[in-house]
């Protein structure tokens, strides 16, 4: 039956007819022929049609030409069919298992080093509360109001008009910190009964380490699907966890989006991987497929920055399917997945704008014009030539055409915050956001080590003859990576266990005596005002209403950040105050760490950042007579806010008393000018006038200040 398709195949192929990866036969066009230029959609009906008749034939095809080449190859090799199907077998149980147990082992070595590090179990929950620190306490705060709502409907709707958390504002909690992850847990919790069994913290946290484990083995069968062999992804699990400090950032921030979402999208990878596997049987391909929609939209819903990774990855797609690395038509397949997920995503998350301006919705959206035309265009001519050389040109000219239109026309300010944030965290602390590909070297690194395919590809390069290049890449396939296993066996195990039989302690005694009085004494309709991070810390174990959150993605409360943050700065204590009661602020808290800091590189301390924004420091001016009278080039750290270990106060430099020596030629363009003010955070501790004035101190120990925000001034002679 093949031998009779094939010629005909060819022949319809000759004559501008669709073909397929089988060598099927496309049904006759001659239909087509006659259709004049305007039946775009009709011919865009048939084409479609003619795919779906194709892929229809190719799994038919590729099911019944599988089983069929399997068994000639073994009786070629004296295999019988009974015991090639055990050896697969055995292969994919095995492989199954230590996939699975890789994860179960990740998960487990998290859990034990988070209770050796924090001794968890033995803390209160105050003191566990504490160990969440910034935006993590932000999400994890949330999630314990949605368990202890009345309804999981009516926790929902406090959080979609929640105006209990900061002072004068009401949010949309559940949009602007993207808290799917804690709606999910919550229903789990509460609808498997667990109120009774396990404690809501640690089922919480241990659903994020059960992810992680989901997350190694998924980085386990990706390895596996591209060699061949499941040593590859023994090889990946054991590099991703001996640079656990820079494939993950679970020992920073459990709650954060980026340990929910990224399981998600390793999932994604491996699907994807599968389901680009050629002579993929029908049902393989379609559970790869539902398994790539599914992880492609959750990944999406868990990360704000979601779009940004899948750009990446679309992007990728488009330059294997434009240099025929990949099958066209499953790229175009997973493009429609995108434009699914951005569309749903759109719905669910409250009309997100900032995934309408996506760069992957209009690089999708290019693409699949991009195919259209091709589609609709005769084959052979010359419009069809120069689209096809024009391809990735006239894509990436769409693409950026179609999201200037886009921002344009939709409001997206927050997507502009969203764009400005993860440029400056690429930009300025690219080692920090390794994790997101440091997962992904360690699995191509493996490939590469245990996959024949590359040895052979390596040693046909090399031209090898000694050796036969089929029989000792398989060799070296094995034997290299059982080496390389066996060597980081026996030198990081050792650590790993150090690691975890070491007994660490988290001790802040302040924190907790801060959030003990806040409790005791503080009025209920109490607002405090302070560091964002200290803030999300109070929401989490105080309940008390804030003046400002550490979120990034809103106008407002990255303006109150700003302005907030001035209590480090040199402003005077009218200022302060009226910054403060502008925010209804009942209380401040100043934290000694921030207002004493000693950076390891000046500049980029808060008080530093904001003396440089207010232009609170010496500029050129100081700069240049220095020099003049000195010969000297300006003092260490001096245009960084410094000005009170230096002689004097002014806005003129103070007298050295030095004659005057040869100019030399400082930094340009300083022109900043002096604070009569000092600091505030620590003229306040002084309590003199004008400050006690407007604040009063209430409570004080080693970290932390706390005033009352005066109603009523009263002015000291």
């Amino acid at each position: 039956m093949r031998e009779r398709s094939r010629p005909r195949g060819r022949r319809e192929g000759g004559g501008g007819g669709g073909r397929n990866a089988g060598g099927a036969a496309s049904p006759p066009r001659t239909e087509r022929r006659g259709a004049p230029a305007a039946g775009g959609g009709r011919r865009m009906e048939e084409g479609a049609a003619d795919l779906r008749q194709r892929r229809k034939q190719n799994c038919t095809e590729s099911d019944k030409m599988a089983p069929e080449e399997r068994h000639k190859e073994n009786s070629k090799l004296g295999r019988s069919p009974k015991y090639m199907l055990i050896q697969r077998f055995a292969k994919l149980f095995f492989g199954c298992l230590a996939a699975v147990t890789s994860g179960m082992m990740y998960a487990v070595y998290l859990s034990t080093y988070h209770e050796r590090k924090f001794w968890f179990s033995s803390r209160q929950e105050l003191e566990r509360e504490i160990t969440f620190q910034g935006d993590s306490a932000i999400y994890y705060s949330f999630y314990k109001e949605l368990l202890k709502a009345p309804s999981f409907e009516r926790g929902v709707y406090e959080l979609t008009h929640n105006n209990k958390t900061v002072s004068l504002k009401t949010i949309n909690a559940v949009q602007q910190m993207t808290l799917y992850p804690e709606l999910i847990a919550s229903v789990l919790y509460q609808a498997s009964g667990s109120e009774e069994v396990i404690e809501p913290v640690y089922f919480y946290i241990g659903i994020v380490f059960g992810l992680q484990g989901i997350y190694v083995t998924a980085l386990f069968v990706t390895s596996w699907v591209m060699s061949g062999t499941w040593l590859a992804g023994m090889l990946t699990v054991a590099w991703f966890i001996i640079n656990r400090t820079d494939t993950t950032r679970i020992d920073y921030s459990i709650p954060s989006r980026e340990n929910w979402a990224l399981p998600y999208f390793a999932c994604q990878v491996a699907a994807l991987t599968g389901y680009l596997k050629k002579n993929l049987n029908c049902s393989a391909e379609k559970f790869c497929y539902l398994l790539v929609s599914a992880s492609t939209y959750t990944f999406m819903m868990m990360w704000e920055y979601s779009h940004y990774l899948l750009f990446v990855q679309a992007v990728s797609l488009f330059l294997l399917d434009s240099f025929a690395l990949a099958q066209s038509e499953k790229v175009h397949e997973v493009y429609k997945i995108y434009m699914f997920s951005l569309f749903l995503g759109y719905l669910l998350q409250f009309e997100n704008s900032a995934l309408l301006v996506s760069p992957l919705l209009s690089l999708v959206a290019a693409l699949m014009l991009s195919k259209y035309l091709q589609m609709n265009v005769k084959k052979g001519t010359f419009m069809s030539r120069l689209l096809k050389i024009m391809y990735i040109y006239l894509v990436l000219t769409v693409t950026l055409t179609l999201n200037l239109l886009l921002k344009m026309f939709v409001p997206h300010k927050e997507n502009e915050h969203l764009l400005k944030f993860l440029e400056i965290k690429l930009g300025l602390n690219t080692t920090k956001m390794k994790y997101l590909w440091t997962p992904y070297v360690c699995m191509l690194a493996a490939f590469g080590v245990c996959s024949p395919e590359l040895w052979m590809t390596l040693f046909k390069w090399l031209r090898l003859k000694a050796v036969h290049p089929i029989l000792l890449a398989l060799i070296l396939s094995m034997a290299v990576p059982t080496i390389i296993g066996f060597s980081l066996w026996k030198e990081f195990f050792p650590r790993i266990m150090t690691e975890l039989s070491e007994l660490q302690e988290f001790y802040d005694p302040d924190t907790v005596e801060l959030m003990t009085w806040i409790k005791r004494q503080a009025p209920v309709a109490a607002v405090f005002a302070g560091s964002p991070q200290l803030m999300g810390v109070i929401k989490l174990c105080t309940g008390w209403m804030v003046s400002s959150l550490p979120l990034y993605n809103d106008d407002d409360l990255l303006k109150r950040n700003e302005n907030i943050y001035q209590i480090y700065s040199k402003r005077s204590a009218e200022d302060i105050y009226k910054i403060l009661t502008s925010y209804k602020a009942n209380f401040l808290i100043i934290e000694d760490s921030i207002c004493n800091e000693v950076g390891p590189v000046r500049g980029c301390r808060v008080k530093d950042l904001l003396d440089i924004a207010n232009g609170h420091v010496y500029g050129s001016s100081f700069c240049a007579v220095w020099c003049r009278r000195t010969g000297t080039g300006c003092p260490e750290g001096l245009l960084l806010g410094d000005v009170e270990k230096l002689p004097g106060h002014g806005p003129e430099p103070p007298a050295l008393g030095v004659p005057p020596g040869p100019e030399v030629v400082c930094e340009e363009g300083d022109s900043y000018a002096y604070s009569k003010y000092g600091r505030f955070c620590h003229e306040i501790k002084m309590n003199y006038s004008p400050y006690v004035n407007y604040f009063t101190r209430v409570y004080w120990n080693r970290s932390y200040f706390v005033y009352r925000i005066n109603t009523v001034i009263s002015f000291q002679s």
